[in-house]
């Protein structure tokens, strides 16, 4: 029972990762409807920026406000130097810049801070906490605890602001939005915004777990990818399952076969639910209808 516990908090860990990874995708594709591949990269440059403050004498939190106000611009920028002038393209055409957008990303983080690996400490201490034998580690519980509150605070933004209801409306109807005023070319540069702080604060809090390195964020990228898809894509709470999902079973894959089965079993369960439940297990429930 305490390896299985083991286990649970270990995938719990890795789900709320995969989780606000998954929100950004959720957040692009209610936005255009294409899939941002370089959602991954901005997950790394959070982590690697943050390190980068840290190491310059800068506190823990402001290095960690300071990489996502960075990320963020990023995320602007691409928005506005990429997929901006080629909005009038096929999805697919945009789906192919992104991956190209993250290549780019990639490779500028690979020569600004080489091959090697970086560390972040822990928010709030090493030492573990123990619960029913198992152990879990407080960076863990600040991973877990953030992203319950991103989420909420993602929901409560889009129904109850008038920004999140204007995000909403573009994406929902963009001819009509435009005819009530809403520029839908600003909504959709600040989704890409949005999307890129999320994926700052998930490079920031996984990066005193995994440590930070240029090509951290291909495969985490891809994991988030399943997580939206898996729990449905365009959906906040879909995505938050379907990371929880993905972490908890790769998790218990590793424990309880190899860790050799890690990665397969995400690509596993994603083919599972794109064959029987296309829409996800919540359903395909994004701005576009809700």
């Amino acid at each position: 029972m305490t390896e299985l516990l083991q286990y649970l908090f270990s995938g719990l860990t890795n789900g709320a990762i995969y989780a606000l990874i998954g929100l950004g995708f959720s957040i692009i594709f209610n936005a255009t409807a294409i899939i941002n591949f370089a959602q991954g990269e901005f997950v790394m440059l959070g982590a690697l920026t943050a390190i980068s403050f840290y190491s310059f004498g800068l506190s823990l939190p402001l290095a960690f406000i300071l990489s996502v106000v960075v990320v963020t611009v990023v995320g602007l920028g691409f928005e506005r130097l990429a997929i901006r002038p080629a909005r009038e393209a096929t999805p697919i055409s945009l789906i192919i810049i992104t991956v190209g957008g993250g290549v780019l990303i990639k490779g500028l983080a690979m020569l600004l801070w080489g091959k090697d690996a970086y560390s972040l400490p822990p928010f709030s201490g090493r030492e573990p906490l123990s619960i029913v034998g198992a152990t879990i580690l407080p960076q863990s519980l600040w991973i877990i605890g953030l992203m319950f509150i991103l989420v909420a605070g993602l929901e409560l933004f889009l129904r109850f602001t008038l920004l999140g209801k204007a995000m909403r409306a573009a994406s929902f109807n963009p001819v009509a939005a435009r005819l009530v005023g809403i520029r839908v070319s600003q909504m959709v540069q600040f989704s890409f915004g949005l999307s890129s702080a999320l994926g700052a604060v998930a490079g920031v809090l996984i990066a005193p777990i995994t440590m930070g390195v240029y090509d951290m964020g291909s495969m985490l990228g891809l994991k988030g990818f399943c997580a939206a898809v898996i729990g449905g894509l365009g959906s906040s709470f879909g995505g938050v399952l379907g990371g929880l999902v993905l972490g908890v079973a790769e998790a218990f894959a590793s424990g309880l076969l190899s860790s050799g089965y890690r990665d397969a079993v995400a690509f596993l369960i994603l083919l599972l639910v794109l064959f029987l439940r296309p829409q996800g297990l919540i359903g395909l429930r994004s701005t576009r209808s809700s």
